[in-house]
């Protein structure tokens, strides 16, 4: 009597999914960020899961053609109608399951798109993607980056409909006046202040410092400091379900860099260091070294100082980032670097060799994560494999040196300018590759035009009568 056939044992991930059933979980939610930083996504059934984790899955790639209020760029090569827009295969990174409460349980993953050919190599426009090719490079030279976002951010006592009938006008904040570091609004609000870090703890985004700030309705957050990826992970998560967060209590929040002239921009301020991944070890510290700088820091902070111009518009991508980046607005305007100098762009601030680090500060809450990690990690691996000297640090105000700085520290004013110079940038293009250069400052020119199309009030007052 033939003996019966054994079944396969079940896999992990099918062990995972009728856990899932057991417990009354009956679908997934996943999430791609595309260019500007917008989390694209769409609920999965658990059958259907399955398969996208075992073989991936697709989207139309005119989410990598068009901005954030969907509208197809005219001046890409990459996708667009020419294209015929064909799907974008994309792969999940299991590793990022994280669980949303308030929807019962369900299970929420992070992905990134792969090139279209089928290869499954990474995809030359996903800014996951751009990130991980500059830890590549990282490591390759024997190294692992840490950072940690800090993100600004209002609030409103607004819903997503009230601001658009009161066409952003006369917006009623959360909380009045100008009150940073306010024990008392913190503490009439509390239960929104803890209610934000224990929803941002249970997603695995940990706020380690959470502030009022000053102008009515603005918070600091600050995240915990992780891997480079991890931490970019966290900081995407971060903004958009923060969002969520304040949407689902009838108020509204926005990551603009700046929303009005009368208060202070928006900033998305990043800490970094390398460690040596064969020993663990910081390498950003040296005893009697300048400022508790070892020499490698030193040339990393020399280029990211050196290529933060032409790297900028990564950092400040839209036309209301360079709003914020005014004299004397607590915003860098120049490329420079200080010792614990909260008007250089670049913060180096002393201390153990697990705390001595680099603070990027001219970045805005409107920038990608992924793109402004980038943008910075890559400029400092350059500065160390051209063993960049770091010329003396600004004391004092930067504001106040600045026209006498050379011009390649000078920063630009304006997105168009600034894409011009990412353009021009044959780093740019070694570090993230000659497609994304050309796809994202393409999508910049987009931006600038669709701004410069708008006939804004302003120019109504000023014109409509007396000219």
């Amino acid at each position: 009597m033939a003996k019966p056939k054994s079944s396969k044992p079940a896999s992990d991930l099918e062990k995972t999914i009728e856990a899932w059933r057991a417990h009354g979980i009956s679908r997934v939610k996943l999430a791609l960020t595309d260019i500007d930083g917008v989390m694209r996504g769409k609920y999965l059934s658990l059958d259907k899961f399955a398969s996208v984790a075992k073989s991936g899955g697709a989207f139309c790639d005119c989410v990598l053609g068009w901005d954030m209020d969907d509208k197809l760029y005219d001046n890409v090569s990459y996708t667009g109608w020419h294209t015929a827009f064909p799907d974008a295969p994309f792969r999940l990174d299991l590793s990022t399951e994280r669980r949303l409460a308030d929807e019962g349980g369900t299970p929420f993953f992070l992905g990134e798109f792969t090139d279209p050919d089928g290869s499954g190599k990474r995809h030359p426009l996903c800014p996951r993607s751009l990130l991980q090719r500059v830890l590549d490079r990282a490591k390759a030279m024997g190294y692992g980056a840490k950072i940690g976002f800090e993100y600004e951010f209002f609030v409103f006592d607004e819903t997503p409909h009230s601001i658009r009938e009161k066409r952003y006008k006369d917006l009623k904040p959360y909380t009045p006046g100008n009150f940073g570091y306010s024990v008392l609004r913190s503490s009439v609000e509390s239960d929104l202040f803890t209610s934000l870090m224990d929803y941002h703890a249970a997603l695995d985004c940990p706020i380690e410092g959470l502030h009022c700030e000053t102008g009515p309705g603005v918070i600091e957050a600050a995240l915990t400091a992780d891997e480079a990826l991890r931490a970019a992970d966290k900081a995407a998560i971060f903004k958009t379900f923060t969002k969520v967060f304040f949407q689902k209590r009838q108020k509204v929040a926005t990551f603009m860099a700046k929303w009005s002239l009368d208060y202070p921009g928006q900033s998305g301020h990043m800490h970094q260091s390398l460690s040596d991944l064969k020993t663990g070890e910081p390498v950003f510290h040296k005893a009697g070294g300048r400022e508790g700088m070892s020499p490698l820091m030193e040339s990393y902070v020399a280029g990211m100082q050196k290529f933060l111009k032409p790297f900028l518009c990564l950092c400040a991508p839209t036309v209301n980032s360079y709003t914020r980046l005014v004299k004397g607005a607590w915003a860098p305007t120049s490329a420079t670097w200080g010792v614990e100098n909260r008007t250089t762009a670049l913060r180096v601030i002393p201390g153990s060799p697990k705390s001595q680090r680099a603070e990027f500060r001219l970045g805005a809450a409107d920038g990608n994560p992924y793109l402004v990690a980038a943008a910075c990690i890559g400029a400092g691996l350059l500065g160390i494999e051209r063993k960049l000297k770091l010329g003396d640090p600004v004391k004092g105000s930067a504001y106040a040196v600045q026209d006498a700085l050379p011009e390649e520290l000078k920063l630009p004013g304006n997105l168009r300018d600034s894409l011009g110079n990412l353009r021009a940038s044959s780093e740019a293009k070694e570090l993230f590759g000659a497609a994304f250069v050309e796809h994202f400052a393409n999508s910049r020119e987009w931006e600038v035009r669709e701004y410069e199309r708008q006939i804004t009030d302003w120019q109504l007052a000023r014109y409509f009568e007396i000219i």
